[in-house]
């Protein structure tokens, strides 16, 4: 079960946050939005389908994997019976357990600036495209 995300880069992609990742279907980026990785996404919260809604309502785990070219990272991070799914604009996996209507994913493994250096060096570039997918983990 799982759900795929296209999104490009952008010149102002810097992330370095401590805590958060967000995905936005915004064409535009601050240098301030520290946590964004890409703009243009095709997919917020509140697109995702209900099956992968439920699955992370009940905590289950997830894989957050991001495909730049033959480039991969993966991001492990929890769901929560709190979630909201209530964003039509964004996508926010956190390290913490702050829930808001933007949050996807909690207790994650990895923020913005844990992000392989190669990758955020090429979401620089708009015209680069990502492929974010979210996986769900039925094993545990």
């Amino acid at each position: 079960m799982k759900e795929v995300i296209r999104c490009r880069g952008h010149e102002n992609v810097r992330a370095t946050h401590r805590s958060t990742l967000e995905i936005t279907k915004e064409d535009y980026l601050t240098p301030r939005g520290d946590c964004i990785i890409c703009v243009s996404a095709n997919k917020a919260l509140k697109d995702f389908s209900e099956e992968v809604k439920n699955a992370l309502r009940k905590g289950k785990k997830v894989r957050i994997r991001i495909t730049v070219g033959e480039l991969v990272d993966e991001v492990v991070a929890y769901g929560s019976p709190e979630l909201k799914f209530e964003s039509d604009i964004s996508i926010v996996i956190r390290k913490s357990t702050y829930i808001d209507g933007r949050t996807l994913a909690i207790r994650a493994n990895k923020a913005a600036r844990d992000i392989r250096r190669e990758i955020v060096e090429r979401l620089k570039n708009p015209d680069i495209e990502a492929v974010i997918e979210v996986i769900i983990v039925d094993d545990e």
